[in-house]
């Protein structure tokens, strides 16, 4: 019976291999020019609006597929259409490897791209290095019951920002994940659904509407940013408001994940989504023939990394985990941590030190990888049931991180992605030495925050050192009825570097014998003290 049960498996294995994963590729949309002179067919006002306002043209890649070339590709004979994707005016398909090729002959396909790169006519073979396999899966002060989501938030000092309003409202954040089981339910979640905060969502595996289902990973994730309840847990962007999409099938590994993702950030484009959280990656497959290598971890070769720099093109920003294989024998970061505008997010412990599970960098071609680090192990997250539980993995520091940053933006609208990205990188504790454990280590939203504040914004009861970062000089604008003081600067050891008296005809100080790097300021006076961050830039 034992032998008839392999042979079966074998049966159906060869079944299942014999079947290869293709991305066809076509070489024009014929109704370009009827979606650049209307191009509310294809992008809502509000990813208008994002695109204008960080100065982005629509171009090619936001025309849809030519739906007669998918048309005519389901009807060639053996291939089931798998996914879609307008930015890489591609679709994805199954067949005989023979069918695949087949569809080469239609006049509008440029490239076929065989998932197995063995396939592919001018692929040099690589054997993929497996990894064990890891599961994916004027304002009114606030002051919030965090309760135990305190550290999570204060780590970041992510408090001060929502004291000052800035708790998301306004963004909008798309979570690509497995499921989300209990959102429309769970007490955590309750604050999302009376103030209409979850804007809809899809389920991309099994193309319906029903994104209340599948694993409960997402569900976790989304209670890091948007979950509350009260004297338990907080998430870090309360008042942001949510697209929940269902892009990852646990019941297998397979590279058509991918694909989905990407239908899924398109879509999320589409309707003006601002950030995109991934608390998914990719590096292993059922069928190893799909498997990556690590020198394919360079940003430019898969194709959901490819597809994260060109959302980063849309205006958007990507947060996602780094990964949870640090503690493997091949630990570096999987896809779409790897894209270089992607915002990788490894995962460090309450007391801010690495976890052993995180993974790491470089990226294959050097870069320093993750970026930014926040609280994975003993996160505090909601689990579909609303029990407040904890969770370890890259899964939930990179939520953590993706709602401050929705927090951030908020109070700095007008700036770009790519600013508010240089801006949290810069405001890091390991900006000036970082290294492919932490990145660049912990954000300061606090300190990022200030760099940006203008002096209209600042009350005349408030002390601010701007700007921060800084080249040659700071200025310093002083409270109303500030006296003399003293102003000191000190290396991140603690050394004394400056010192300098500070008075309201004499607000400037040099720091031009500084190298680059990050330190720490004090100003005293009379009943008056101030301490902070600043840093130095070339």
């Amino acid at each position: 019976m034992k032998k008839i049960y392999t042979f079966l498996f074998l049966l159906i294995a060869s079944a299942v291999f014999s079947q290869q994963d293709a991305w066809i590729y076509f070489n024009a949309k014929p109704n370009s020019q009827f979606y650049f002179d209307s191009p509310l067919e294809m992008l809502t006002q509000r990813a208008l609006d994002r695109r204008a306002n960080q100065n982005i043209a629509i171009d090619f890649k936001d025309i849809p597929v030519e739906e007669s070339y998918i048309d005519q590709v389901k009807l060639a004979s053996g291939i089931t259409v798998m996914a879609k994707s307008k930015w890489m005016n591609a679709v994805h398909v199954r067949g005989s490897q023979a069918n695949i090729n087949a569809l080469a002959m239609l006049s509008f396909v440029s490239k076929v791209d065989f998932a197995d790169n063995s396939l592919n006519q001018s692929a040099k073979i690589a054997k993929p290095s497996k990894r064990a396999k890891v599961n994916k899966t004027s304002k009114t002060k606030i002051n919030y019951s965090y309760g135990s989501s305190l550290n999570q938030i204060q780590m970041l000092n992510g408090h001060l920002l929502h004291q000052q309003d800035y708790t998301g409202s306004g963004k909008i954040i798309a979570v690509l994940d497995a499921g989300f089981p209990g959102v429309n339910t769970a007490q955590p979640f309750e604050r999302l659904r009376s103030n209409n905060r979850i804007l809809g969502g899809y389920n991309f595996v099994l193309r319906d509407s029903d994104f209340y289902t599948g694993v409960s990973h997402g569900t976790s994730v989304l209670s890091s940013m948007g979950g509350y309840k009260e004297n338990s847990l907080v998430g870090t962007a309360p008042d942001a408001s949510y697209y929940l999409f269902i892009t990852e099938d646990d019941t297998s590994e397979n590279p058509v994940e991918e694909s989905l993702w990407v239908e899924a950030a398109e879509r999320a484009d589409s309707l003006g989504v601002d950030i995109i959280n991934t608390s998914l990656g990719y590096f292993d497959y059922d069928n190893d023939a799909y498997s990556h290598t690590y020198s394919q971890m360079n940003g430019t070769t898969t194709f959901m990394s490819r597809a994260a720099e060109i959302a980063f093109s849309r205006g958007m920003i990507l947060v996602t985990s780094a990964g949870n294989s640090g503690g493997t024998s091949n630990p570096n970061i999987a896809v779409p941590a790897d894209a270089a505008s992607v915002i990788a997010v490894g995962a460090v412990n309450s007391s801010e030190v690495v976890t052993s599970f995180s993974s790491i960098g470089p990226s294959f071609d050097g870069r320093i990888k993750p970026e930014v680090m926040a609280q994975g192990q003993e996160a505090i997250v909601s689990d579909p049931a609303g029990n407040i539980v904890t969770a370890n993995g890259t899964s939930f520091s990179s939520p953590i991180m993706a709602g401050m940053i929705a927090c951030l933006w908020q109070a700095f609208p007008q700036k770009t992605n790519r600013e508010i990205r240089d801006l949290i990188l810069k405001s890091s504790d390991r900006f000036s030495a970082p290294n492919n454990q932490y990145g660049f280590g912990i954000p300061d939203f606090a300190l990022a925050a200030s760099n940006l504040l203008s002096l209209e914004s600042v009350s005349k009861d408030d002390f601010i050192v701007y700007p921060n970062p800084a080249s040659d000089t700071i200025s310093v604008s002083l409270p109303a009825n500030f006296g003399d003081g003293t102003l000191f600067i000190y290396s991140i050891l603690g050394q004394k570097i400056v010192e300098q008296k500070i008075t309201a005809d004499r607000p400037i100080i040099s720091l031009k014998s500084l190298n680059e790097g990050v330190y720490l300021y004090k100003m005293e006076s009379d009943g008056f003290s101030k301490t902070g961050k600043i840093i130095k830039k070339l």
